[in-house]
């Protein structure tokens, strides 16, 4: 598990509704947010998004991957059930981080799919690490969630770092014209549910 440290909290207004916005950092001096709505130390499974930055699509409405609209499906879900948790994992182009993204986009755009993109440019798949939010939802007390992801490593990750994954809750939604290749490509290579 990697060492999370908790620095602060303070409250965000969204769209969404009010959540509690956790700062954590790691050693290494990256920082990783918890937006919190509700009670979720009661004890009862946790609504809860394990979300990886994506700067295109999170903030700039990028159409190439589903990013964006999972991140408010999941915030809007959270505020509907009035209890809930997003964990914002700063690990941008699945870990590659934010220029390596952009020079696999570059190489997407030539004819290859993500997974190949990222090979041909000497970059693993998926660099992330998701033992990440373990160590934030033990911080929270949390052991037991209603996981809104369609990528079955995240359930198996928490799953296996003693994390009750009571259900995976999928989160299908941002589906375009300019995107159906990406997301047959994370289907297809990397196991995701669609």
């Amino acid at each position: 598990m990697t060492e999370l440290k908790f620095i602060a909290s303070c409250r965000l207004p969204t769209e969404w509704g009010v959540f509690s916005l956790h700062g954590f950092e790691e050693a290494s001096g990256q920082e990783h947010v918890a937006l919190v709505m509700g009670d979720i130390a009661d004890g009862e499974p946790v609504l809860a998004r394990i979300h990886s930055e994506c700067l295109t699509g999170d903030a700039l409405f990028s159409q190439k991957c589903d990013c964006g609209p999972q991140l408010q499906a999941a915030m809007q879900a959270v505020n509907q059930a009035e209890r809930g948790m997003i964990l914002y994992l700063r690990q941008e182009g699945r870990g590659i981080g934010l220029i390596n993204k952009i020079r696999a986009y570059q190489l997407q755009d030539q004819g290859l799919d993500t997974v190949e993109a990222n090979l041909a440019l000497g970059l693993p798949v998926d660099a992330r690490d998701f033992t990440l939010a373990q160590a934030m939802l033990q911080h929270f007390g949390v052991k037991q969630v209603r996981l809104l992801t369609n990528n079955p490593e995240k359930v198996e990750t928490l799953r296996l770092n003693g994390i009750d994954v009571v259900e995976r809750v999928p989160l299908q939604v941002g589906e375009n014209i300019e995107n159906e290749h990406y997301l047959q490509t994370k289907a297809n290579k990397l196991g995701h549910f669609l």
